[in-house]
């Protein structure tokens, strides 16, 4: 059909693998059948006849579909290797099991004749991000560390990194947002040590004053009927 462009949002690392060699795979056992029909092939065509099976063991039958697959396997294998017409994007997160992958996969596709030239490091916490709880600063640290890592083994690749969202990126204005992202890099709605990170701060500290005070009347009400 008539695409400018086909997406395949392919499986995890082993399983992509496997189909891509699945082209390559097939090809050499259609080589190995034909071969076989070479040398065996009026042998079956008697069989064929013994048993009563009529033309779906025909010799020219089995032989036209066979070289009809290895066409059109071999075409597949042509648009896999041509750098015009496919290219492979590796995405993965900042941690080290996914840096791991990724290096396994790159390595492969390079085996492959496989074009790809560019990462996409998901689901990152941006440094300058007005982030405040612990957790979220280690975060920080530990995927930097990765990431570093990501330029260092991938310099001549082009790198995009997408942070990581408080809400699932569903449905069609959700993912024309997030989009966004793949052309520009990720700007902080709110930098930490802005004017406005820190008005929101002072924000949060006065309503989580007023919550605390609300409780504190309660509590004090309670005992006084008590």
């Amino acid at each position: 059909m008539d695409y400018s462009v086909v997406v395949f949002d392919t499986a995890p690392t082993g399983h992509t693998l496997r189909l891509l060699q699945f082209p390559a795979t097939l090809e050499k056992g259609l080589e190995k059948m034909m071969d076989l029909k070479n040398r065996y092939g009026g042998l079956i065509n008697q069989a064929s006849r013994l048993f009563g099976l009529g033309d779906d063991l025909n010799e020219d039958i089995m032989l036209g579909r066979i070289e009809g697959m290895k066409d059109v396997i071999e075409q597949v294998n042509r648009q896999f290797k041509d750098p015009d017409l496919t290219t492979f994007v590796c995405v993965c997160i900042p941690e080290f099991l996914s840096l791991y992958e990724t290096e396994r996969l790159v390595q492969e596709l390079a085996k492959f004749e496989i074009d790809a030239h560019n990462i996409i490091i998901n689901q990152v916490i941006f440094d300058e991000e007005a982030v405040e709880s612990k957790l979220l600063r280690a975060r920080v640290k530990m995927q930097q560390k990765y990431v570093d890592q990501f330029h260092m083994l991938y310099d001549d690749f082009n790198i995009i990194k997408l942070p990581l969202l408080p809400e699932e990126v569903c449905g069609v204005q959700a993912l024309q947002n997030f989009s966004k992202h793949f052309l520009a890099p990720y700007s902080a709605a709110l930098k930490r040590g802005s004017v406005e990170e820190l008005e929101e701060r002072v924000g949060t500290l006065k309503s989580a004053l007023q919550e605390a005070e609300s409780e504190l009347d309660r509590v004090r009400k309670g005992k006084q009927v008590a």
